[in-house]
Parts: structure tokens; sequence; C-alpha cells
């Protein structure tokens, strides 16, 4: 392990980006997979996944992960996903995550709202007794399910409200799937006291990403490296301190980005655009939050400082209280200058 390898190991993180289901680990995926063997395309052997985990492009990719969608039947399915999740997030030093969970994927396949709800929560209960990692959910609205996804993960958001909601989201395709469609219920989960957090300007242009600025109250944008195209854009971006959650091997393995040597992260950074590194679907991917920071750091030619920077920018743009911000940042400020 090279020197700022292990700094990065080391390193206290926060995860902004990162998909419930995507996370599933190939041991996790494969036991799923085992359990309910005969009515399922997902392999079985962890080994093969890697095969089964090469997407062609993002409809390919969605495909894919919605069959693995298919193998989470139960709350004790989800309970065992969820704490998994949080225990190789903390393996990596992650200290706080906020995991995007997509509510209507599994309650129209039949599991009850209160007891999805309830599995998550006994998870991140346990998460943080046993990893000492806080969890948060944002929930998002499958975009390929359209309005009547909407109004169902709203309805579970706001009914079911369990502690650990704080966002509101939208993820799938982007093409065929306009954001302003969805305004009327980013509206109704803000005026709850939701936070704004779609995806946006991943395999679509900067007008998406104007859109969910415009139409859906963005607080943040999932994604969003089309705003490269845009210097306006970048610039408003910049002026009003809106982060980007950019997640570099996703863009490269969904053919968003062609190769990682042409992703627009340099361009973003050198704008003033505020960015926060993730890592989305990792086990998908091939890929770690420890390894998307390599990337990054690669990519934007960091050293350890830089790179504590960027863990740094992850806090200041999450939705932490002020008070739990503090912490972390401090926590982070003890372990670079430990490394000085």
């Amino acid at each position: 392990m090279t020197e700022l390898a292990s700094f990065i190991a080391g390193l206290p993180k926060a995860e902004l980006h990162v998909h419930h289901v995507g996370s599933a680990s190939p041991r996790i995926v494969a036991e799923l997979a085992a359990r309910h063997e005969g009515n399922s395309p997902v392999p079985a052997d962890p080994a093969a996944l890697a095969d089964y985990f090469a997407f062609r492009d993002f409809a390919h990719f969605i495909e894919v992960y919605l069959s693995v969608v298919d193998l989470v039947r139960d709350d004790e399915d989800v309970r065992t996903l969820t704490y998994e999740v949080a225990r190789e997030l903390a393996r990596q030093q992650v200290r706080y995550a906020e995991l995007t969970v997509t509510p209507y994927s599994h309650v129209s396949r039949g599991i009850p709202a209160p007891a999805f709800c309830t599995a998550i929560e006994d998870a991140r209960a346990a998460a943080a007794r046993d990893f000492g990692i806080e969890l948060r959910w944002c929930f998002d609205i499958p975009g390929e399910a359209g309005l009547p996804a909407a109004e169902e993960t709203l309805r579970i958001a706001l009914e079911e409200r369990p502690d650990g909601l704080l966002s509101f989201g939208l993820g799938g395709p982007e093409i065929g799937v306009p954001r302003p469609q969805f305004k009327p219920y980013f509206d109704k989960a803000r005026a709850a006291g939701l936070r704004s957090v779609p995806h946006a300007g991943e395999t679509t242009g900067p007008g998406t990403i104007w859109d969910a600025l415009r139409d859906l109250g963005a607080e943040r944008i999932g994604h969003g490296i089309a705003a490269a195209e845009d210097p306006q854009l970048m610039s408003y971006l910049a002026d009003h301190q809106i982060p980007l959650e950019v997640c570099p091997t996703s863009n490269v393995r969904t053919r968003a980005v062609a190769s990682i040597e042409e992703h627009p992260l340099p361009a973003l950074v050198a704008a003033g655009v505020p960015v926060t590194i993730n890592s989305d679907d990792p086990p998908m991917f091939g890929t770690t939050l420890e390894e998307e920071y390599a990337v990054a750091a690669h990519l934007l030619g960091l050293d350890e400082a830089g790179v504590a920077d960027l863990a740094r920018a992850a806090v200041t743009a999450s939705f932490l209280p002020h008070a739990g911000k503090e912490r972390l940042l401090t926590e982070i400020g003890d372990y670079a200058a430990g490394h000085a």
C-alpha cells in the first residue's frame, strides 16, 4: 500500500451518495441469489458477479440493478442488507453516511412500508452500536417508475417518517424522465422539512441540472458532472455553494464518461464548484470509497493535505447538525495533523 493509500484508508470520512441495494457486497448478493435460486438471473457465485456487473450502458445498469433489488424479498433481507452496508462503510472509516434508499422498489414488491422502515431503523441503531457509524436516509423516487412512484415515495416519507430520514431524492434514468414533472412532490417534501437532493446531469446535459435547481429546489446535486459543459451553470453552483456528489468510477462504468482521464472533476474544481467524492454503487462498479478518494487524488494531483480537504468538503456539504459537523471536522483535522 502506498503512503497516500494508507492515509486514505485511515482518514475519517462522510459518504453522501451511496445507494442502499447498490452497496450490497458480492457475498450478500450471492447469499440472496442462492436463497432465491431458480427465479433470478443474478449468479449465486460471488466470483461470477464481476461479469454480471459489466454494464453495456446506463440502461443496462438499471436493468441489472433492478434484478438485484428483486432479491430483497422481506424485511429481514432489508435489515441484513442495511447492517452489512454499514459494516463495509465503517471498515473504511466512514463515520457518517447519507444512504439513498428507494422504498418504492421494495414496497411495490410486497414488503409493507412500516416493516421496511422498521427494518432500516433497526439496522441503523445496530450499526451505531456495533460500528460507531451514523446512518441517515435519503428516500428517492425511482424515475423509471414515473409519477405513481413519486406519489408513493412521498406518502411513505411523510406517513412513516423514520427517525433517520432527512432528504428526498430522484434517481434512475434521466433520459426520457424530465425533472420538472416531480416538482409537486419535492415541494411537499421540502415543506415537510426534507432536504432536496435529486440526481441530475449524469447522463444528460446541463439543462437537467438547471431543472433540478429551479423546479426541485436542489440543495445538492447527485452526480451533476454535465455542469462542466456550461460555464454559467458552474458559476451559479460556485456562487451559491451548491455541492455536486461526484462518483468518478461510476461515471466510467455506466459509460457516462468515456475514461477516467476524461472525467470532468478537474474542470469542476477549477471553476470553484463545491464537490464531494462518493462511491454510488460500489460493489457493482468494482470500487470502494477509499478507491474513489485515490482516483480523485490522481485526477486533481492531491497530496495528503488535499485529500483531507476532500473529506472536509463532504462533511461541510452533509446535512449533519452543526455540532456533528464540528466533531467530525475536528477528527479529520487531528488525523491529518498526526500525519503532517
